[in-house]
């Protein structure tokens, strides 16, 4: 059942990727005014961040040649549930850069805490080989204080490292 919750997550991110990809149409023929969202104040909705995030990942793909990004959200909270969503988003992540990834890719990281997304990223990265990342593009969504640890992490991957601050 969880596993199956976090691929909703995913998919429903990517959903709100694709979906805004589609609108820029829209917005250039000036049919249709887009609302820019503000950063959501309940780290558990899920959906509200969903939604900023996207709207954050869809404006940062310049330079992306896949289909589509792979958005983590990683989950805010310290109780037990949420450690257990951490520990899981975690070892995907690992798993991931274990096997590698494209170049063209973007790996985009983001969460209500900077610290525990900037923590999974270096967590994750930790055993990457270097050069293993080279035109991978990798998005930080988090704060300025984190932005410096992250990239030092990233940076002997040979990933094309990009800082958003929110």
């Amino acid at each position: 059942m969880r596993k199956f919750a976090l691929a909703a997550t995913l998919a429903l991110s990517g959903a709100l990727l694709l979906t805004a990809c589609n609108k820029q149409e829209d917005a250039s023929q000036g049919t249709e005014q887009v609302q820019k969202l503000t950063k959501p104040t309940d780290p558990n909705d899920s959906k509200a961040w969903n939604a900023y995030l996207g709207q954050i990942v869809s404006s940062n793909m310049q330079g992306m040649t896949a289909e589509r990004p792979y958005p983590y959200l990683v989950p805010a909270g310290d109780d037990e549930d949420a450690q257990a969503k951490y520990d899981r988003q975690l070892q995907n992540v690992q798993d991931t850069v274990a096997r590698g990834v494209l170049p063209g890719n973007m790996l985009v990281f983001a969460g209500p805490s900077s610290a525990k997304t900037a923590d999974l990223v270096i967590a994750a990265f930790k055993d990457a080989k270097p050069g293993s990342f080279k035109d991978v593009i990798v998005l930080f969504i988090g704060d300025q204080a984190d932005q410096e640890r992250v990239t030092t992490a990233l940076q002997p991957t040979g990933a094309t490292v990009r800082f958003v601050a929110m």
